[in-house]
């Protein structure tokens, strides 16, 4: 009998048999318990083979594999991790953390992990190596059916934006992820934030067979060492330079977007203009190429200075646009984004329903509740899985959910 799975690796260790689940995510089930069930051994990284077929010996390791698979750390940061799959109970909507964020908008976010390998020193939700927040990681073909459902909602084309809480190449799956959405006709343009320090010339060659897609780069610095402090960690400039200049020369579309912090990066946004212009993607693409962000206080984000005052950041923008001769100042219409039809939503604020606890948030002593399809943070409540508990809502916009206990 053998027991095999695409995205799950198997290794065995003196002790235990250890579980990577996509590459990055870890667990363990001890040597002993396997072979109470039967002895094994391993055919390949991906498959157990046992000596006779038996159903309650697979049974029996499902099981185990299971238990195991809620103890999943990601191996970046030793946080824990939970792995959202279609058999989980877990909704995609609800939560701006992972699934599908969809804001009334043609722009459709979709989020299939939490992590980063950088530790920029701006990050909005203080991801990155030093996080110690929960993480997530959602199987690609669930995502790829709830997404289908909201764009046979929608009936229009659409943009899907793959915007993940740090960086989406971490996710094992995303090249097939983009592929899937490639193939879909309402799928207009797929849009995705990176910051190239993890892709390769091969990577780059299989993307460049998905015409749809839009790389939206943060590229903060060409000086080497401020290009590292903003990471907050050890970051190869040179190597993300090569890989953009690369993805050019294969006709991926790019967006050069980097993150204006006032007294750090303000002299390189010339440089960097400089080096989009040397790019020529002017002459090649019709939309927007360079996007430069303000830098915006989050509580939940790092925030090494005060924010610059959008009245002195639009200022800035036009004296750059006036040197550079560049369009600097953007809005949704340059991106073609318009409003649309809005999703219903299952209760609204103020309403008290009963919800079932399914897994941490990302923030402390927070929870994560589901109700009628939907995910509902709740903050100041302890992690009980599937304890059931009464909930008041206090936030509803764009079927995002935050709600307090109700005792």
């Amino acid at each position: 009998m053998q027991i095999s799975f695409k995205t799950i690796t198997f290794g065995l260790k003196k002790e235990y048999l250890e579980i990577t689940l996509l590459n990055i995510f870890k667990s363990k089930i001890l040597l002993s318990e396997v072979e109470e069930l039967e002895k094994f051994k391993l055919k390949d990284s991906h498959t157990l083979e046992f000596p006779k077929q038996d159903k309650k010996t697979e049974q029996r390791f499902l099981g185990l594999l299971s238990k195991a698979m809620d103890k999943l750390t990601n191996s970046i940061n030793s946080n824990p991790a939970v792995y959202i799959h279609r058999n989980s109970e877990i909704p995609l909507i609800g939560n701006v953390s992972f699934g599908i964020v969809y804001r009334n908008t043609s722009l459709i976010e979709i989020k299939p992990v939490t992590s980063c390998n950088l530790n920029c020193i701006y990050c909005s939700v203080g991801e990155g190596q030093k996080s110690e927040k929960v993480d997530y990681v959602v199987e690609k073909d669930y995502l790829v059916e709830e997404l289908q459902k909201l764009l046979d909602f929608l009936a229009e084309p659409a943009e899907v934006h793959i915007g993940v809480q740090g960086e989406p190449f971490l996710y094992a799956d995303l090249i097939e992820l983009i592929e899937d959405l490639q193939q879909n006709k309402q799928i207009r343009l797929i849009s995705m934030d990176t910051n190239m320090t993890l892709i390769t010339p091969s990577m780059l060659d299989r993307l460049s067979k998905c015409n749809k897609l839009r790389l939206n780069i943060s590229l903060d610095a060409l000086n080497p060492e401020l290009a590292q402090k903003m990471a907050g960690c050890f970051y190869n400039l040179e190597h993300v330079l090569k890989m953009i200049k690369y993805a050019v020369t294969k006709n991926i579309k790019l967006l050069i977007a980097p993150v204006l912090l006032q007294g750090y990066n303000e002299r390189e946004m010339e440089k960097i203009i400089g080096f989009v212009k040397e790019l020529k993607l002017e002459s090649k693409e019709k939309h927007p190429i360079m996007g430069i962000q303000n830098f915006l206080n989050y509580k939940t984000g790092r925030n090494p200075i005060r924010a610059m005052t959008w009245e002195k950041f639009y200022r800035l923008l036009k004296e750059l646009e006036n040197k550079t001769r560049m369009e600097l100042k953007l809005n949704q219409e340059k991106f073609g984004i318009r409003k649309t039809k809005e999703l219903p939503k299952p209760f609204q604020e103020g309403d008290e329903i009963k919800a079932i606890i399914k897994l941490p948030d990302r923030f402390p002593h927070t929870a994560i509740a589901v109700a009628k399809d939907r995910c509902i943070s709740i903050p100041d409540c302890e992690f009980k899985k599937e304890k059931s508990v009464k909930v008041k809502i206090t936030r509803d916009k764009h079927n995002i959910f935050s709600g307090k206990l109700v005792k």
